[in-house]
């Protein structure tokens, strides 16, 4: 029998499959009865899921991060898809094939691998190469840094996602760099788009659901990432100490703001490019897949999205033929004109809950 993946999930859809366990939260309705809280994941996304029966009993018999076989039924409330949970029981690792439940890359490990080396091989720069090399011949590291997500919830969220997100910035340096003439160097803007995000392989762990390590949380992927380089700097012979220094620069500023996690703000041409094209591929990449995240929805608008804190008109023209189907949304009480105006009272309900992501709401995506 074929598994029943989470994208093949629709509307009134009987559901009898294997799932990861993402998240779990016992919480308590306003009749005051508990129920449970799930969020459910395979290879092909996440869906939450509900149960209301029994849910003392259950929460004793499987943990976050657990296999677990559900049956029920899907049904879609306030614009999102959701599978109200019937019977749940967990599921020994062993009888489960893995690669079932994590999300990959579109891109395949081999190919970007390939890419990756023939990126280190055209670099000019004998210092820069040299530091990429040994990246390169560290075996775990590649193991890893191939494996990595490039992030939790944000953007690139599968295996190989990190490895994918920073290939990315290779060709839009590549791309960019050409049209603004001489004075910007190109190598330095490679490395640096290739290791800005190199402490994600020890911030974060993918071997079950995307979590953060203990150093994630301790340190953080640009503190890790900053000695991660300098450690491989200190077996290239004659590195150059200025040189170190503006490629620690381009990891340590390429978050751009303080108020975004950045421990220093863009002061060369090559990090202030770095934090741009990172800023809008990691931002198209997440747009792009909250939208995908709801192809079986009617609307013309995508669910609010939490961390941008404004909704997505789906369509752009390209296939009137296609057209997406404006229908009311039962669930909300929100106009379109309303949620395309993104009318939000801020002074009652605040865009962000944690101060590193306060003003996003502020960037001007289009």
């Amino acid at each position: 029998m074929s598994k029943q993946f989470v994208s093949q999930i629709k509307d009134r859809d009987p559901v009898n499959a294997v799932f990861l366990v993402k998240d779990k939260i016992l919480a308590m309705a306003k009749n005051g009865k508990p129920y449970m809280n799930l969020r459910l994941m395979d290879k092909s996304g996440d869906i939450e899921a509900k149960v209301w029966d029994n849910t003392e009993l259950l929460d004793k018999q499987f943990d976050k991060d657990d296999f677990v076989t559900v049956r029920g039924k899907a049904s879609v409330y306030m614009n999102k898809m959701q599978v109200v949970i019937a019977e749940i029981a967990k599921v020994p690792e062993e009888q489960v094939t893995l690669a079932d439940f994590l999300p990959e890359s579109p891109r395949s490990c081999d190919e970007m691998r390939q890419e990756l080396i023939d990126t280190v091989a055209a670099l000019g720069n004998p210092h820069l190469k040299g530091l990429m090399e040994a990246f390169l011949v560290d075996e775990p590291f590649l193991s890893l840094y191939c494996q990595a997500p490039a992030a939790k919830g944000m953007h690139h969220v599968y295996l190989g996602g990190l490895l994918e997100h920073s290939l990315a910035l290779v060709k839009l340096v590549r791309t960019i760099v050409p049209l603004y003439g001489g004075g910007i160097n190109e190598d330095l803007l490679v490395v640096g788009a290739l290791l800005h995000d190199v402490g994600k392989i020890f911030e974060m762990s993918f071997d079950r659901a995307f979590d953060y390590t203990d150093a994630g949380k301790l340190l953080g992927h640009i503190t890790i990432g900053v000695e991660l380089v300098d450690e491989k700097i200190r077996l290239v012979e004659g590195f150059p100490r200025e040189l170190a220094l503006l490629l620690k620069h381009m990891l340590l500023s390429h978050h751009g703001q303080y108020e975004y996690g950045s421990p220093k703000r863009p002061k060369t041409i090559e990090a202030t490019i770095l934090n741009y094209l990172d800023d809008m591929d990691s931002k198209i990449n997440g747009i792009r897949a909250h939208i995908a995240k709801e192809a079986a929805s009617t609307s013309r608008w995508t669910a609010h999205h939490r961390l941008y804190d404004r909704y997505f008109f789906k369509c752009n023209g390209m296939d009137d033929e296609q057209e997406v189907v404006c229908v009311a949304d039962e669930t909300s009480h929100v106009e379109p004109q309303a949620m395309g105006e993104e009318i939000v009272d801020r002074k009652e309900r605040p865009a962000f809950g944690n101060q590193a992501l306060k003003g996003l709401e502020n960037l001007k995506l289009f």
